[in-house]
């Protein structure tokens, strides 16, 4: 297959690797890229860490030499956001890491549980009963609630521990109140990241694993997408999806650039 498109949004697990597991096609695809002069953005749901984290991440053990401006996480997508609607209200409550946090603050937001505008759940692997309530009450309150994404679990060492969604959705529960969702298979992160891209919807492909959030988010914001069957997605499970993806291939090798 051949492309026409001048920017590439790609996602990370299942997709330039299986947890630490490398994936030899995805160093090969990104070199491709880079020697095309194509934009390359990693567009990830993980709010934890920094892009300069996952850059070194993506060059120490898979070597994919990118750096951290070639990362877009759900915690700058959250931020990006939220400056670009909250005008004076830059008071923020935040169930999350230091990914978010420092997003949120290099964004000249206040991280305060005094009477906030908003609160932003998002992964948080030492949440407390009690973060968790200060953040039920703060919404009750009137604070806006945001969430980073959906992710019902993610995979780790242990199995599929809870993701930001399983947080999310206990904060939502106990509130009766639905989030604004930042995160795959959302737009609003393929709205930041085709702003910081600089391109058109025209010129960019959504690449990932997983046809419940990288390409749903393709197609709930209007671009294409290129699903490689490299990680969650099956082709007998998506054979009976009503809408398909774009592209489809077994392994990045078999995509050719233009």
């Amino acid at each position: 297959m051949k492309s026409k498109y001048q920017g590439y949004f790609i996602d990370l697990d299942g997709t330039m690797y299986k947890g630490t597991k490398r994936i030899p096609a995805a160093p090969r695809f990104i070199k491709r890229l880079q020697d095309a002069k194509k934009k390359v953005l990693f567009v990830t749901n993980n709010s934890t860490r920094s892009p300069e984290f996952v850059a070194n991440n993506l060059i120490t053990n898979h070597e994919i030499n990118v750096k951290s401006e070639n990362v877009y996480t759900t915690a700058l997508a959250t931020a990006d956001y939220l400056d670009q609607i909250a005008g004076e209200k830059r008071r923020v409550y935040v169930v999350g890491e230091s990914g978010l946090r420092d997003a949120l603050t290099n964004c000249q937001f206040k991280i305060t549980a005094e009477k906030p505008d908003y609160v932003v759940v998002g992964l948080d692997s030492k949440v407390t009963y009690d973060k968790l309530a200060t953040a039920v009450l703060l919404i009750r309150a009137g604070a806006t609630f945001i969430g980073t994404n959906s992710d019902s679990n993610l995979p780790n060492q242990r199995g599929m521990v809870p993701g930001a969604g399983s947080l999310i959705k206990l904060v939502e529960y106990a509130t009766q109140k639905k989030p604004i969702m930042v995160g795959k298979p959302e737009k609003i992160i393929m709205e930041m990241a085709l702003k910081k891209s600089g391109l058109t919807k025209e010129q960019v492909v959504m690449v990932g694993d997983n046809y419940n959030t990288d390409v749903k988010a393709a197609i709930n914001f209007g671009i294409d997408s290129l699903l490689v069957y490299s990680g969650l997605s099956t082709r007998e499970e998506v054979s009976k999806e009503k809408i398909q993806p774009t592209h489809q291939v077994d392994s990045l090798d078999k995509w050719k650039v233009e």
